[in-house]
């Protein structure tokens, strides 16, 4: 009787997973490992009503996509292992990508995790007494050196690079020093989106680079559109700027008088008149 129960909870499961996956345009897969439950919570307030965050298990899914049928969806398989967190939206998975960056934060490394950035030790008091410590921070190559009865890093020191891992000596020594390397949250593992598969590293954007290579390539057809004097909304202003100024030059230099050129024509008058009294006051014969 129990495991007709849990047959019956389990097949409850399947056919709700069923309406999830025919309700959302976008179908994301996160880790779970190094999540804290809180963090979950706050996402999962974040988030809510924009993103559906499901914690199932990967034969439950497979088996849900397997009863709808549907090819496309089948690209989800296999990214269906280990511990995962099923996100379904109808927002670009891009945005949603980036809104999980936004959500994550700093923690202490602890043995094997990946350095999140270049972690530098500043130079400067560590608080700690001379004891242990001095061969302990010497070990992971910090410098150091005693002063006011306190170990101090005698300068600034790269101990490890972005996606390097931290070792268990270097973990101790950061824990020691307050320094947080590693960035606890969700990250995207991949994400169907309306038939496509957008993987991790597709789904890793740099916000600020995109904008700088979009502002620049805005700025070169710009001034392709104006060197070829092609109308658009965008050039016609500045197109119409150069046409006046091209026109009142070629009228200036043909003494066009208008309202536009006469003070050029009579600037123009004065510098060749002043021109030419200069010269005649030079030709004159000396006394």
């Amino acid at each position: 009787m129990p495991s007709q129960i849990v047959l019956q909870e389990k097949a409850g499961e399947v056919e709700e997973i069923k309406k999830w996956l025919v309700a959302y345009k976008s179908i994301g897969v996160a880790s779970l490992q190094k999540v804290r439950a809180t963090q979950l919570q706050e996402l999962k307030k974040s988030l809510q009503g924009q993103v559906n965050l499901r914690v199932m298990k990967n034969t439950l899914m497979k088996l849900a996509i397997e009863n709808l049928d549907r090819e496309d969806l089948k690209k989800l398989e296999p990214y269906l292992d280990g511990s995962n967190i099923l996100l379904f939206t109808n927002l670009n998975p891009f945005k949603l990508a980036l809104m999980l960056e936004k959500g994550k934060v700093k923690t202490t490394a602890k043995s094997g995790d990946i350095a999140a950035m270049d972690v530098v030790v500043p130079q400067g008091n560590t608080g700690q007494p001379p004891g242990p410590i001095i061969s302990q921070l010497n070990g992971v190559g910090l410098p150091t050196r005693i002063e006011s009865g306190s170990v101090w890093v005698a300068k600034d020191t790269l101990v490890v690079r972005k996606g390097e891992a931290i070792n268990e000596r270097l973990a101790s020594v950061l824990s020691k020093l307050g320094i947080k390397a590693v960035e606890a949250g969700l990250s995207m593992r991949a994400a169907y989106d309306e038939g496509l598969m957008v993987l991790e590293e597709q789904l890793r954007v740099d916000v600020e680079a995109t904008r700088k290579s979009l502002l620049e390539s805005q700025s070169d057809a710009f001034a392709l559109a104006l060197g070829l004097a092609y109308p658009s909304a965008d050039t016609i202003e500045s197109l119409l700027q150069v046409a006046h100024q091209k026109a009142t030059a070629l009228s200036v230099s043909a003494g066009i008088v208008t309202k536009d050129t006469i003070a050029d024509l009579i600037r123009r008058a004065n510098a060749e008149m002043a021109s030419l009294n200069n010269a005649v006051e030079q030709a004159k014969p000396k006394a």
